[in-house]
């Protein structure tokens, strides 16, 4: 971990998660202690009131000791198709706000770096594949996953907007589709691989003949193993301070 983040104090918003643990690792691993890392847990804090945020931010100062504060915003409120179906508005509703109030808590209490987590679901509905960060803003996301794509896609809003207003150092990341230890297996919430995984091991524990699947089997994804993904992170973390979003992924 370069100077001078490995003396900074990081506050992980789901650091808990199925991402966030991996994040967490790779810090550590950098030589961060412990007493340096904060992860907010959802039920002390929640980060859609303002007052929430506000005390998580006041905490990390507090521990910085006049040292540097970093956040890494990984937390959501985020599902499979099914999930998307079923809720949109708290989609949107949740990761906008979550997004907003943390971001701007963060600049407003010193932060040296935001680091904003979004998702390629923001991308348009018929963008090229595989996706260019040029594309971004080229069209409307696919419906089913749209409120939760858009509001994930105003974290590069506000961090180029506070960029230019404030000089205040955010980066924007676009992961794709994630797998591997840690991940959610529960059929109301998973997302692809971890569906299809239990799909067929209850088909085989059941002699089913077939397993079902959404769509037409016809569209394509990019996968990242989580480890990969948390690295990536860190990396930027230490060395990107762009204004434009990055996508994270193998590119295949």
């Amino acid at each position: 971990m370069q100077s001078p983040w490995r003396q900074a104090t990081f506050v992980v918003t789901g650091g808990a998660g199925f991402l966030g643990r991996h994040v967490v690792a790779r810090l550590r691993a950098r030589g961060v202690g412990e007493d340096r890392i904060i992860v907010p847990r959802r039920s002390t804090c929640d980060l859609r009131r303002q007052d929430a945020v506000e005390a998580l931010l006041v905490t990390a100062t507090e521990r910085a000791a006049g040292q540097t504060v970093v956040v890494v915003h990984l937390a959501g409120n985020v599902g499979g198709i099914g999930y998307n179906r079923e809720r949109p508005g708290e989609l949107f509703y949740d990761n906008v706000v979550m997004g907003a109030e943390l971001m701007e808590a963060a600049r407003r209490h010193g932060a040296a770096k935001f680091v904003a987590v979004a998702t390629v679901c923001a991308y348009p509905k018929h963008a090229p594949v595989p996706f260019r960060e040029v594309d971004l803003w080229n069209g409307y996301p696919e419906e089913t996953n749209a409120p939760y794509g858009l509001a994930k896609k105003m974290l590069v809003v506000q961090a180029d907007a506070y960029r230019r207003q404030y000089g205040f150092d955010a980066i924007t990341l676009l992961p794709v589709n994630l797998y591997g230890p840690g991940d959610g297996f529960d059929p109301a919430s998973s997302h692809v691989i971890p569906a299809l995984v239990r799909k067929c091991l209850e088909a085989r524990e059941r002699r089913l003949p077939t397993v079902e699947i959404w769509g037409d089997g016809s569209p394509t994804r990019e996968f990242l193993y989580v480890e990969d993904a948390a690295e990536a992170i860190a990396l930027a973390t230490e060395r990107y301070s762009g204004a434009e979003p990055v996508n994270v992924g193998s590119g295949h």
